[in-house]
């Protein structure tokens, strides 16, 4: 009997870091489906009301008063916080169960004067702090900050999770600049980003820009 459960208990330890590799994966690629669908809930909230969503507040609990729901003006100091999943009708968390943030271009987010074609975007993507080269002048950021979370807000609300360096960091700073690259020991951010021109392509097709 003895033989028996530790032959078991071999084969368990070996299975669990597969397993555990294979939840992770599929955290992964359901983060990412996730994102893509909050790329095309944007895409369909400007396209119904002419402007993108202002931030939620993410220090607001699940259940309380305005969580979830858009803020009623973003301004320059105010146009960064969390995704507005009630306003947007997507899910609040990441798989791994933290809030996305995401921040927008002020004068996209203007319900009384609906952005135009020469309207300018001011958000930044790069493979580094100090680089651009992967979007210039993005209308808006939406941030999973991935397995480790640091950066990100709960549904508890509060204070953003602390600890985050380096590249990470500057998905928390709420500035307008923006890292995305491949996974490293210090990086696990997933960032994506409206492209102006998809936006007012799809604006266009749909009557809703000249």
């Amino acid at each position: 009997m003895a033989m028996v459960l530790m032959i078991v208990g071999l084969l368990l330890g070996g299975l669990i870091p597969t397993l555990t590799a294979q939840m992770e994966s599929q955290r992964i690629n359901e983060t990412r489906n996730q994102l893509n669908e909050i790329q095309q809930a944007l895409i369909g909230y400007a396209i119904i009301n002419g402007h993108l969503p202002c931030p939620a507040d993410g220090t607001i609990a699940t259940g309380q008063a305005n969580a979830g729901a858009k803020k009623d003006a973003c301004g320059t100091n105010a146009n960064g916080g969390v995704l507005p999943w009630v306003t947007l009708g997507v899910s609040e968390t990441d798989a791994w169960g933290r809030r996305f943030t995401y921040r927008v271009t002020p004068d996209f987010a203007l319900a009384a004067t609906p952005f135009q074609l020469t309207t300018p975007s001011n958000l930044n993507v790069g493979l580094s702090t100090a680089d651009n080269g992967m979007a210039s002048g993005a209308p808006a950021v939406v941030v999973s900050h991935g397995p480790n979370g640091l950066g990100a807000y709960t549904s508890a609300g509060g204070a953003p999770i602390t600890g985050a360096v380096g590249d990470e960091l500057d998905n928390t700073d709420n500035n307008n600049h923006f890292v995305s690259h491949d996974f490293t020991p210090t990086f696990d951010d997933f960032v994506v980003w409206l492209s102006p021109n998809i936006l007012f392509n799809r604006m266009v097709a749909a009557g809703k820009l000249p």
